[in-house]
């Protein structure tokens, strides 16, 4: 068996990071990476020859979960794993939502990686342990994460919220932001998760454009 994996990821390091997994494994074969959904989109329009797309959910651009959508409206076949270090309840029902076969934490192990990427071509769906709690969760309650009209009257965002917005609107990466605010680069992670979950948007550019938008920043 040849499994043709690609990757969407807009972190380079991290990229070749999930490369390296993959290459333990002689029946993978990695097609390409790309930094963006457009891009992604772009290059399976090319060459839709794709088993599996291990896909990043912020990213510039286009986003892991409008890029699932669109890949699974036009190649229904391609199996999608998310493969993210967001665990929040509403990015995992977007995903859901949108089609994505599987979720796991970037954090997971090249062994269970593969055992994961076999698991969806067999039909399964994949999820790291904490994901599958929370999809539970969502399951029991899902009148709790239907998308709600937001008050942007009503939304009150921290001090150090509003300067990490500001930082993210001149394009700064989250080390560039810690660095400049003396923080580490999970804390800024954990308010920029805060805030998305304020403002309702999931990648960086529509938290900006957002927050100018209702004059939060």
């Amino acid at each position: 068996m040849n499994i043709k994996i690609c990757i969407a990821e807009d972190n380079y390091f991290l990229g070749k990071a999930i490369e390296e997994k993959l290459s333990f494994f002689e029946d993978i074969t990695h097609k390409f990476t790309a930094s963006n959904g457009a891009e992604l989109i772009g290059k399976l329009e090319e060459n839709s020859n794709v088993d599996i797309v291990l896909m990043d959910i912020q990213m510039p651009t286009m986003d892991g979960i409008k890029a699932t959508e669109i890949i699974k409206n036009k190649y229904p076949q391609i199996k999608i794993i998310m493969l993210t270090v967001l665990d929040d309840d509403d990015y995992i029902f977007k995903a859901i939502k949108a089609g994505a076969n599987g979720y796991l934490l970037k954090e997971i192990e090249a062994e269970k990686l593969h055992r994961s990427i076999i698991e969806v071509l067999g039909g399964g769906a994949p999820m790291s342990p904490s994901i599958a709690l929370k999809t539970l969760n969502l399951l029991r309650k899902p009148l709790d994460y239907t998308s709600k009209e937001i008050d942007f009257d009503e939304i009150k965002l921290s001090k150090r919220e509003t300067e990490i917005l500001e930082q993210l609107s001149k394009g700064l990466k989250y080390n560039d932001i810690a660095n400049n605010l003396i923080i580490s680069p999970a804390t800024v992670r954990k308010h920029i998760e805060n805030i998305y979950k304020k403002l309702q948007v999931h990648n960086k550019m529509e938290a900006v454009l957002k927050a100018q938008k209702h004059k939060l920043i």
